[in-house]
């Protein structure tokens, strides 16, 4: 006998297990959300996205302190207080989960302290006490990929470790060129660090477009760092006075450093709630496959965020666990969206749907079509760098296919972007749309017009 019953049981308060738990309870549903972690926001309010947005605005300031100094304003050096500046982003952090806790409340949903697995088709044990339940939702998430063959050292981090700002090292050494690498990479160089990225693949922000990532690369090469792709690192040696990476490839050498970020990926969570005890499969990889509407193969058993696979992102996360609020609840729903993906760094990247080069491998006819921000009034006046805003469209009907954005607020301007392939608008929308000026979103409709040849801004 089960020492207690849930109707509607959501394993994991991320992103995608609040939405659900808050989306369902919206719904009428009768909701029990359950978590190990005193507060609720899972990795990504705790210690992933928030934190590092709020980093990286520290970073900015920096940068755009340093920046004015060419337009005759200057600030001096920065004066870093390690301990405030860490306050400021548990305090924003704490601002958030305390706000989650408040959403649960009013809704009636309740919340459960504790590690919960699967013991059978229909019940799970929760720190040793038994519930029964009849429909649950797995969102346990996804942890740092740790590197096999390191030594066990205090100066290696992970992204959680990083964005504890437990100090600022001199030379900072970062393996992994993706997404959560280069945020890394863009926080730590504004405060004073000497960082190199080391990027197994040819390109950083692998799956980018390439000539926007270029953009991306001499920027931060700019801002100082140091950039190695089509290279690995073999082996790791934790001497007395730094941590010693021998790298081969198109770096061969030894990179010396202060401190090290493993920034290699995340992997799946799925193994780690006993799923197989109520008959759901997890795969080598901890992932756990889920239709369109979020059902894993038991029907009473959903799925969502990071441990239905890639693309691990929380805003995907989110909108799965609505989905698997309303199929519960009997209501029509599904995902099959673009999925748009923001590197927030010194320039921003951002992109969605098919790069050109993804387009060319599937053998999709296309065309593009850019703007560079070279000859955006806004981005000039803003005192902005180099960027670009690219667009992929069908050259027959003209219909957007793929979108990528790199420059000053670039994961904003994507959104209009987005919104227009799922709309199924045409290049003669964008144009036609009147932009505001100066924006920097003119450059999505000049970029419209250059493939249309009513261009008259370059």
């Amino acid at each position: 006998m089960a020492d207690k019953h849930a109707p509607f049981i959501v394993l994991g308060a991320g992103p995608g297990g609040y939405a659900c738990a808050f989306r369902a309870a919206d719904l009428g549903l009768d909701v029990t959300l359950v978590d190990p972690r005193a507060s609720l926001g899972g990795v990504c309010l705790n210690e992933g996205c928030i934190p590092s947005k709020a980093l990286l605005h520290a970073a900015e300031v920096i940068r755009e302190a340093a920046h004015m100094a060419a337009w005759g304003i200057g600030f001096g050096d920065p004066k870093l207080d390690l301990d405030a500046l860490r306050a400021k982003k548990d305090g924003i952090v704490r601002q958030l989960t305390d706000g989650l806790s408040g959403l649960a409340r009013r809704r009636k949903v309740r919340v459960v302290r504790g590690a919960a697995v699967f013991s059978g088709p229909k019940s799970l044990e929760i720190d040793g006490e038994t519930w029964s339940f009849d429909r649950a939702v797995i969102a346990v998430g996804s942890a740092p990929v740790q590197l096999p063959g390191w030594p066990e050292d205090a100066r290696i981090w992970d992204s959680t470790a990083a964005l504890e700002l437990r100090s600022v090292p001199k030379r900072l050494a970062i393996v992994g060129g993706g997404i959560i690498g280069l945020e890394m990479a863009t926080i730590y160089a504004a405060l004073g660090s000497a960082v190199t990225v080391i990027e197994f693949l040819d390109q950083i922000a692998p799956g980018a477009d390439a000539e926007a990532v270029q953009i991306l690369r001499a920027a931060m090469e700019g801002q100082g760092v140091t950039i190695h792709s089509a290279t690995r690192v073999t082996a790791v040696k934790a001497g007395k006075a730094a941590l010693t990476l021998a790298c081969e490839g198109a770096f061969e050498g030894e990179i010396k450093a202060d401190a090290a970020i493993q920034a290699v990926g995340r992997r799946a969570n799925g193994s780690l709630v006993n799923a197989k005890a109520a008959g759901v499969e997890v795969d080598a990889r901890g992932v756990i496959a889920v239709d369109a509407q979020c059902r894993t193969q038991v029907p009473d058993i959903f799925a969502i965020g990071d441990v239905t696979g890639n693309p691990m992102l929380a805003h995907r996360a989110t909108h799965q666990g609505h989905v698997a609020a309303e199929v519960a609840a009997g209501h029509a729903a599904g995902l099959d969206a673009l999925i748009p993906s923001v590197a927030y760094t010194n320039p921003e990247l951002a992109w969605a749907g098919l790069t050109p080069a993804q387009a060319k491998e599937a053998g999709i006819a296309h065309k593009l079509t850019s703007f560079p921000w070279a000859a955006s009034g806004r981005n000039l006046a803003s005192g902005g760098s180099d960027g670009l805003t690219r667009i992929v469209y069908d050259p027959d009907t003209h219909r957007l296919l793929g979108a990528t954005v790199v420059g000053r607020n670039a994961g904003e301007l994507l959104a209009e972007l987005v919104l227009a392939m799922e709309m199924g608008a045409t290049l003669e929308d964008l144009a036609l749309s009147v932009h505001a000026h100066p924006t920097l979103s003119e450059t999505v409709a000049f970029s419209a017009e250059r493939a249309l040849g009513t261009l008259t801004d370059l």
